[in-house]
């Protein structure tokens, strides 16, 4: 079966990983390694973010939008 999710992980590069190694290299790190990773580039777009974004993104989660 050609598109098992298999497959379709060995084929899909993940966000910022260009090479087939690089992403080898990815896969094999623990998972705390990953999250710390993820957290980190959260933290550096919620930075990036204009406050006008988040005013509108923090009255979205109260509901009030």
């Amino acid at each position: 079966m050609r598109n098992s999710v298999s497959d379709i992980k060995q084929e899909t590069p993940l966000l910022y990983y260009r090479t087939k190694k690089e992403i080898q290299k990815y896969r094999k790190k623990p998972v705390s390694q990953k999250v710390q990773w993820l957290e980190a580039q959260m933290e550096f777009f919620h930075k990036a973010m204009p406050e006008k974004e988040k005013k509108i993104r923090d009255r979205l989660r109260k509901g009030e939008l």
